[in-house]
């Protein structure tokens, strides 16, 4: 066993966070950890990185450890490349690479250094040292960051920092590693890449994750919810059918709490009335302790908040009669997602392409033939900088993009809806209700406070949400005003740059389920082989596979 994790306290300010999470880390074990948006999870993980301390608990591991995290943040890198950032995390990598540049220029005939040398020398080859920058530069381009290696790392984007950090992690030859959302900015050769590690990484591994053809892959999944933490033996199939039954238990117990509480609160009425009836000293003295211990009760049992229960759909479908009415009784709040769905729409073309070649100074791609009506779907499939957005770009009229040849022609009756990946800068500072005000305004559609209370209800979000800057908005909650501001002007056709980023299961299966029912028409960019088994559509190849 590597660690041995119990969290009994953490909070911010007076909002508890974590209360009763319990963990064990065996050797070598793939672990996700899931919970919904909010509930803790990148929390966790800096407790167990030991970048906060601020919590009431233990966190125990095996002496001699090496533990590595991504990072979220870059305070002491310097002037470094990336090669020198991800080297710099390899154990003993620094010091045996100092010793072999520095000491021929000074051992002379000391015995004692001429042999550290030796050893280092050694040491290096066993490790593989020698082949390591050429390995780190190959995966570098495999993961779609080509020539970046010898560029200043505080250069770099966001997306393709946190995709140097899985190299990193890659590379650490620790005992645990912690990764937080490794495959949100990778496409899918990069994504299957990252899975082919995890599944003959030796190292443990916890990886915070959504993304399901990673849990697919997972020996154990941990879920955070409601302060405590739940484990589940198996991938994340696995999960879904235990899951269903442990549910299913919980169920059972609040429904005998609830019916308890009922009870209880007609005993004291009961208590009470004999109690005020009665004559004798001895009798009113027992109705008077039954009233007591029946309130007592009654307070701690009306203390327990309400466990949040989610099954998922399929599950759901194989239900009892009983269970099921239950859950509809007890089900978690979820996004409500309304997409109209008008089956008198006919099927004409929306949108067409022949021959097209698009980029800026060059062709990125050549010979693209489109030909989509409505209520079909098609995925837009293809390496990172294959040419995927631009040709989304070039579809909302992006006056960028060039055309090199060919024809695109799109229905300009339609409404279309997009989903983006980033959220504007325009809304970073203004408060969630004041961006969507805005949003809609900017689209000149109609918007009350009535309706952005509704909104703020179906997405999620409390009121303090609502006066929350965008830019201080969690991955999952602005993934959440993106998908406001695509339905705004309830479109015909959907644009969707992988939508299921950020987004939490239940979340990702309620939009899953949407789509599902939308007659429109829908253009989609995923790695998220669930999600593209479940939108299915044709698939249009852009540049080299």
């Amino acid at each position: 066993m590597i660690g041995d994790i119990t969290i009994t306290e953490k909070s911010f300010g007076s909002k508890s966070l974590m209360s009763s999470v319990r963990l064990t880390i065996n050797d070598g074990e793939k672990i996700g950890v899931i919970g919904r948006n909010g509930v803790g999870k990148s929390t966790l993980f800096g407790i167990l990185a030991g970048t906060d301390k601020d919590f009431t608990g233990d966190i125990i591991y095996k002496p001699g450890a090496v533990i590595v995290a991504t990072q979220q943040e870059y305070h002491d890198v310097g002037d470094k490349t990336v090669l020198q950032y991800v080297l710099q995390g390899l154990p003993e990598y620094s010091q045996l690479s100092h010793i072999i540049e520095t000491y021929p220029l000074t051992m002379g005939d000391d015995m004692k250094k001429i042999n550290d040398y030796s050893e280092a020398l050694q040491r290096f080859d066993d490790k593989g040292f020698y082949q390591i920058e050429e390995q780190i530069e190959r995966e570098l381009d495999n993961f779609q960051l080509p020539d970046i290696a010898h560029r200043e790392f505080t250069t770099l984007s966001g997306g393709q920092k946190r995709l140097v950090e899985v190299v990193k992690i890659m590379h650490s030859d620790a005992q645990l590693a912690l990764i937080d959302e490794p495959t949100n900015h990778m496409d899918y050769i990069a994504k299957q890449q990252f899975i082919d590690w995890l599944k003959q990484a030796r190292e443990a591994v916890l990886v915070i994750t959504h993304d399901r053809d990673v849990l697919r892959e997972v020996d154990r999944v941990i879920e955070l919810k409601d302060g405590g933490s739940a484990t589940f033996k198996g991938n994340y199939d696995a999960y879904l059918k235990q899951n269903a039954v442990s549910t299913g238990s919980q169920m059972n117990e609040f429904e005998m709490i609830e019916k308890r509480i009922v009870n209880l609160k007609a005993k004291v009425i009961e208590y009470q009335r004999y109690k005020e009836k009665s004559r004798n000293p001895s009798t009113i003295q027992r109705f008077k302790r039954l009233e007591e211990q029946s309130r007592k009760e009654l307070a701690e049992l009306q203390k327990k908040e309400k466990p949040t229960f989610w099954i998922d759909k399929e599950s759901v479908s194989d239900l009892n009669y009983k269970t099921a009415a239950q859950y509809e009784k007890f089900k978690a709040k979820n996004v409500r997602i309304k997409l109209k769905n008008d089956e008198s729409r006919s099927k004409h073309v929306l949108l067409s392409a022949r021959d097209l070649s698009l980029g800026y100074t060059t062709p990125l791609f050549t010979g693209i033939n489109i030909d989509l009506r409505e209520g079909e779907a098609i995925e837009f499939r293809g390496r990172n900088g294959a040419g995927k957005t631009t040709l989304i770009k070039y579809i909302l009229e992006d006056p960028s993009v060039k055309k090199f040849d060919g024809e695109l022609t799109l229905d300009k009756q339609i409404r279309v809806g997009i989903y983006e990946q980033e959220v504007s800068s325009t809304y970073f500072e203004l408060p969630l209700e004041a961006a969507v005000e805005k949003m809609y305004l900017s689209r000149g559609l109609t918007i009350n406070t009535t309706k952005i209370r509704s909104l703020m209800s179906d997405y999620l979000f409390t009121e303090g949400d609502g006066k929350t800057p965008v830019k201080r908005l969690s991955g999952g909650q602005k993934a959440r005003f993106q998908l406001i501001a695509m339905l705004a002007n309830d479109p015909q056709l959907l644009i969707l740059d992988e939508p299921t980023n950020h987004l939490d299961l239940p979340s990702i299966e309620e939009l899953e389920t949407s789509l599902g029912k939308y007659t429109g028409a829908i253009i989609y960019v995923s790695h998220d082989g669930y999600f593209r088994d479940k939108i299915d559509g044709d698939v249009l190849k852009i540049g080299a596979q």
